[in-house]
């Protein structure tokens, strides 16, 4: 099941990033980061895009088909978010909340294709919690592009919070690691959860601390370091759970000896 996960979070993000680049492809050719990307390079067509992300969203479909008909509902109710989300830049200064909202559904489909449904008191904390930690890495990522971003017309969060912009990944960081710790305790997780939990909470500190929001390189650098949450939280949930079921055996050995 870990592994169809992976092929389709890494199915499901493909498209998003094609769905992006193409409805972005007029903004990318102005800004020098993303002007060498393949559609605003000229290097391949609309048309090619299109069947690209037909191939990829045909692939993704059959990975969702594997699962049970419950999860199979809540995964193409992301569609929408999928297809939209590009579009946010335009209308709205939050578009990395919309980003949030879209990659995180993971959180309540992984529950739901192991369980049958969702476990509301957990699914919803974890599900916040990756919205939260969104919002940290992409509003430092949009930090790169704020120059160019004025020009072009598009907005982000970089360009509403500004210079307060510790202040509020600080919030957020706060959120993510309540919400984190939230749906911990509703499902009894172990010493080793809390610790990898505690863990990103110092590593979040350090990023947002050491940010140096006008100096894109540094954007990029501390975006990147993102990976390491991903992987303390990965290993926190996995030993949490060889922890919880060893506290079991142990429960359940002296019983059976009687």
């Amino acid at each position: 099941m870990l592994s169809l996960f992976g092929v389709g979070a890494v199915l499901m993000r493909g498209a998003g990033c094609t769905i992006n680049d193409m409805w972005d492809r007029d903004f990318d050719k102005k800004v020098a980061r993303t002007a060498n990307r393949p559609l605003a390079a000229g290097d391949i067509s609309t048309f090619q895009s299109f069947v690209f992300l037909g191939g990829q969203l045909s692939l993704a479909l059959c990975v969702l088909l594997c699962l049970n008909y419950y999860s199979i509902l809540l995964g193409a109710a992301s569609l929408s978010l999928v297809i939209t989300y590009p579009l946010m830049k335009r209308i709205t200064y939050w578009p990395q909340l919309v980003l949030g909202l879209t990659f995180n559904w993971g959180a309540l489909l992984g529950w739901s294709a192991i369980k049958g449904s969702c476990e509301w008191s957990v699914c919803l904390p974890l599900y916040l919690a990756g919205v939260m930690w969104t919002l940290v890495y992409d509003t430092i990522y949009a930090h790169q592009d704020k120059r160019d971003d004025i020009i072009v017309g598009v907005k982000s969060t970089a360009l509403q919070f500004k210079e307060d912009t510790k202040q509020w990944l600080s919030g957020f960081s706060l959120a993510m690691l309540l919400s984190l710790c939230m749906a911990g305790m509703n499902c009894d997780q172990t010493f080793p959860y809390y610790s990898a939990v505690a863990a990103i909470g110092a590593h979040l500190a350090h990023q947002i601390y050491t940010l140096d929001i006008d100096k894109p390189e540094d954007c990029w650098k501390k975006f990147a370091s993102n990976r390491t949450v991903g992987v303390l939280l990965f290993i926190g949930i996995v030993l949490g759970n060889l922890w919880k079921q060893k506290d079991s055996k142990d429960v359940e050995e002296p019983l059976e000896n009687r």
